[in-house]
């Protein structure tokens, strides 16, 4: 969750330095973020059209005159979470504008616990959130915004909360109708960007001092097959821009990198491109699968990465796991935990089975919840494993990282050229910049190294 701060705009060109005491009471926001990157991008633009009317951002709910949530609901413990909070934000009596995918997802739910709401858009909506939030200051009750159509956010303004990293969105929606994602109810059909409009964003961002470039969807191998294009050429594209910076590509269902995977890993190979792979199995059993509705299969998730590392050996492999689907038995996910011990991901991202609202999977009968929670444990303890190894092999390794983000005591955090998170220590301030390092220790997660 992010939480925006008055100082997260200082060097913000525009952006008057002045104190939320002395802004106009109408004029005080606060807002609260959660879910992925592509709402990430979307607060970006939520910010910027309100700051950019006159409105500043405080850093308590209790401060502001008006209060904004941005919502996610992709998995049940995340909403559960998300309700709560906004039934706790209800409870001050400020106006409450609720944004983000969980209204399209469950809006019963968050009519429960908001009732009195002023506003509510879809991701689609974004683009009317300074409508919202003026008639909200001006007690406006009960407003929804749910446009019927994709609206084109990259003509939008936006705002980095951090200076060294701009989050592109490049599509809207997806192809895919999996029995287990509710996100496809909130994001709508595939509604991909044009390669011109991503390119010009870039291009600005770098021109204004960001050097890392994070590509997001809800599937990124998805993009482009309504208009023509696809995530490979869009790299070769996004790469002809001027300037030092690296670009983070956001996950792949593998069906669609199968269809033009002998393209992606060349484009791959570019410099600018971070050899970091996120590419979701779910399951390592073919029969799972197919009722998830994934559309392909173990094999060819496995040719996927091999195909990546015999050209990029060092690539960081990134995937996602769901644990105890309907209809899982204890074969099946013995299987699971075969085919990540065989590819060995760096990463593992797990999941619980939980029914999601509207979804095929809600109505499956579901496996006993004490054997996922079981089931969960014992992928995670051979994740933690692989990744501890595969860390491993870093030790000594000695080369360029780019700073992304300030750690605890005196110490930063930066990526090098396969995503891995490196940690460092210094006195100086080392925000947004490329530092030389060597790795002395590894841990599961990270990296530790000395700047050389």
């Amino acid at each position: 969750m992010i939480r925006l701060v008055p100082d997260a705009f200082s060097s913000v060109q525009g952006l008057s330095n002045a104190s939320s005491a002395e802004c106009p009471a109408a004029g005080l926001f606060y807002v609260e973020n959660y879910g992925c990157a592509a709402n990430s991008f979307d607060l970006g633009v939520i910010n910027a059209l309100l700051i950019n009317a006159g409105y500043r951002p405080v850093s308590r709910p209790d401060q502001a005159s008006v209060v904004v949530v941005n919502t996610c609901g992709v998995k049940k413990p995340t909403e559960d979470r998300i309700i709560g909070r906004i039934r706790l934000l209800n409870q001050i009596n400020k106006p409450l504008v609720i944004a983000g995918c969980l209204p399209k997802i469950n809006l019963e739910a968050v009519l429960r616990a908001a009732p009195n709401f002023s506003a509510i858009l879809d991701p689609w909506s974004v683009d009317k959130i300074l409508l919202a939030v003026e008639e909200a200051v001006s007690g406006g009750k009960n407003r929804i915004y749910f446009s019927q159509k994709p609206i084109q956010k990259l003509d939008q303004p936006r705002m980095r909360l951090n200076s060294t990293i701009e989050i592109v969105q490049v599509s809207e929606g997806c192809t895919r109708a999996c029995a287990f994602c509710c996100v496809r109810l909130a994001r709508g059909a595939l509604f991909s960007y044009p390669v011109e409009k991503i390119v010009r964003r870039i291009t600005q961002a770098v021109s204004e001092g960001a050097n890392e470039v994070w590509l997001t969807s809800q599937d990124n191998g998805a993009y482009g097959l309504d208009i023509g294009t696809n995530i490979a050429e869009l790299l070769y594209q996004c790469c002809q821009v001027a300037g030092k910076f690296l670009i983070r590509v956001g996950m792949m269902n593998p069906d669609h990198v199968l269809g033009m995977l002998p393209e992606l890993v060349r484009a791959y190979k570019q410099k600018k491109v971070f050899k970091f792979l996120h590419v979701p199995i779910q399951s390592g059993d073919d029969e799972t699968l197919k009722r998830m509705n994934r559309g392909y299969t173990v094999d060819e998730f496995e040719t996927i990465v091999n195909s990546f590392r015999e050209v990029i050996p060092r690539i960081t492999l990134s995937t996602d796991v769901i644990c105890g689907f309907p209809g899982e038995g204890r074969e099946a996910f013995g299987e699971t935990l075969k085919i990540i011990n065989k590819t060995k991901p760096d990463i593992v991202n797990i999941s619980k089975f939980f029914p999601r609202p509207n979804t095929p999977a809600e109505k499956m009968e579901r496996v006993d919840p004490k054997e996922v929670k079981d089931r969960s444990r014992e992928l995670t303890k051979l994740a933690r494993e692989i990744s501890s190894q595969r860390n491993r092999t870093w030790l000594g390794w000695e080369g360029e990282m780019l700073v992304d983000e300030k750690g605890k005591d005196f110490t930063w955090v930066g990526r090098n050229f396969a995503y891995k998170p490196v940690v460092v220590k210094s006195d100086e301030n080392l925000a947004g910049k490329f530092v030389r390092a060597r790795v002395v220790e590894f841990f599961s997660t990270y990296l530790g190294a000395v700047v050389t």
